[in-house]
């Protein structure tokens, strides 16, 4: 199994899953790759992994395109800007718009909605492969 392929199952298992209710909003969310060990001062390796891990959702994408239909990536800064003004903005959208710069997403049938992006505005930490399912539609 290709590791497109490999990612999609994990996000197909995501989604057969009971939602929990987490603060009233059901979700989950998985790391589907992490770069495991990258360090901030490789900046030449970090930008490479990066530009991988995009690639890798761009190739996820278009295959979950060819399921739910597709859309441009959804950019998060707005969001960002909404949380620093103090506007609430429900789980996991909060959490995913600090950590992605860009998302895509789908609303993967039976109310269900599918982000996956590419977590890697902080250098400090791993860049990390993550996608989400939820009840609550983007804000």
């Amino acid at each position: 199994m290709d590791v497109v392929a490999r990612h999609i199952a994990a996000i197909d298992r995501l989604r057969a899953l009971d939602l929990p209710e987490e603060g009233g909003v059901g979700y989950r969310a998985v790391v589907l790759e992490s770069s495991q060990g990258l360090r901030a001062g490789d900046a030449g390796v970090r930008e490479r992994v990066v530009g991988d891990f995009h690639a890798l959702r761009e190739a996820i994408a278009a295959r979950l395109d060819e399921r739910w239909g597709g859309g441009p990536a959804w950019g998060q800064v707005t969001l960002r800007v909404r949380l620093a003004r103090g506007e609430s903005i429900p789980e996991p959208w909060a959490t995913l718009c600090l950590r992605t710069d860009e998302l895509d997403v789908w609303q993967g049938g039976e109310g269900v909605w599918v982000a996956v992006g590419v977590a890697d505005r902080d250098v400090e930490d791993e860049v990390e492969l993550v996608a989400a399912v939820t009840w609550t539609a983007p804000p």
